[in-house]
């Protein structure tokens, strides 16, 4: 059994906790799409719930609770801590809301169970925002490996090369932290890490290292991880915070038996190499595939939120659900666990990370 599907004749009403940093793209996206309707939003900081509740016209709450009571609507945006999504996205699950939750999911993969299970128990749809995927070279990248276009793939690269200052970490004492946050890994680069393991497949086992090189925080800033797939591919992902004097990276390469493609720039969003064997008529697209964006969060926001306006109509399924948000999860919890122990790390990993 599933929660109703939201009619046409009205749009789809949400409401947002967390009005930070990142709450501006889900803003920005909402705006773009007439299907949806910011009602309210939320945030501890007053002076922060207040100014977005004016810019919008809308009420704004500091208790979550309260907007939750208080508020109809049919989902809720979930841009609060990393730390704190599962235990949002729970109380709004047993409210019957649809739940939007920011990258990662969660930070442990008992609190990511949770989540899905509340959702699935109180019959609403849980989404995971992984924007990256929407970006359209990644988009042909994706139809590439899907239509066979490599061949065997023998090897795949992320870098995540970006440069986030002290003073980013010290506008908030959960940014860093292990409770609240994670490090590299778990928070800029989730998305890449996300990336790699969609496209290229279940990951067998990791090694890893990590490091804290030069921030003043309780996780990593930087960090290398070597993956083995099970199709037998090899796979490396390097990280690191303290990029001089900008972000300057965000890349995936994947290596095969009859291509080669790196999606680059700062973001996933440019095509730096594309070469096949054998032409598809989606060649010609690649150079129309190039963005610009304006930050390395892209211009994914809005994709997703059409996704979840077309499945709340039933017009279509998850892009990510809690399912597969919990994958990268996974794969990221146990590049921390290889880190720690200093061994190979198989996967699936054992629940009670």
């Amino acid at each position: 059994m599933s929660a109703p599907l939201i009619p046409t004749d009205r749009p789809i009403r949400v409401a947002l906790v967390g009005c930070g940093r990142i709450a501006r793209n889900h803003f920005d996206a909402m705006a773009k799409i007439p299907d949806l309707q910011l009602v309210a939003v939320c945030d501890v900081v007053p002076e922060r719930a207040e100014a977005a509740g004016r810019e919008f016209g809308i009420p704004h709450f500091t208790s979550y609770e309260q907007m939750l009571a208080e508020v109809p609507c049919d989902a809720v945006t979930i841009a609060t801590p990393s730390g704190l999504h599962p235990q949002h996205g729970i109380l709004a699950a047993r409210a019957g809301r649809h739940v939007i939750s920011e990258k990662p999911m969660a930070i442990s993969l008992a609190a990511a169970d949770a989540l899905v299970q509340a959702c699935d128990d109180h019959h609403v749809q849980l989404f995971v925002v992984k924007q990256n995927r929407l970006n359209p070279p990644i988009v042909l990248l994706k139809r590439a490996i899907d239509r066979g276009r490599f061949g065997r793939i023998y090897m795949a690269n992320c870098t995540v090369r970006w440069t986030r200052p002290q003073d980013y970490y010290d506008q908030a004492p959960w940014r860093g932290t292990w409770e609240f946050d994670g490090g590299a890994f778990m928070n800029q680069a989730s998305h890449y890490v996300d990336l790699i393991q969609w496209l290229v497949g279940p990951v067998e086992s990791v090694m890893a290292k990590t490091a804290t090189l030069a921030r003043r925080i309780e996780a990593e800033d930087s960090g290398v991880a070597v993956l083995r797939f099970r199709s037998g591919a090899l796979g490396t992902i390097e990280v690191t915070m303290l990029t001089y004097p900008k972000n300057l990276e965000g890349s995936i390469t994947i290596l095969g038996e009859k291509g080669t493609v790196k999606i680059g720039g700062t973001a996933v969003n440019k095509v730096e190499h594309w070469q096949f064997a054998d032409y598809d008529d989606d060649d010609k697209l690649v150079d129309q595939a190039n963005t610009n964006p304006p930050s390395v969060y892209g211009f994914g926001h809005e994709g997703y939120y059409r996704n979840v306006v077309a499945v709340l109509r039933g017009e279509a399924r998850p892009d990510t659900d809690g399912r597969a948000g919990r994958k990268s999860l996974e794969l990221i919890l146990g590049i921390y666990e290889s880190a720690k122990t200093g061994h190979d790390v198989p996967l699936p990993l054992r629940v009670s990370l």
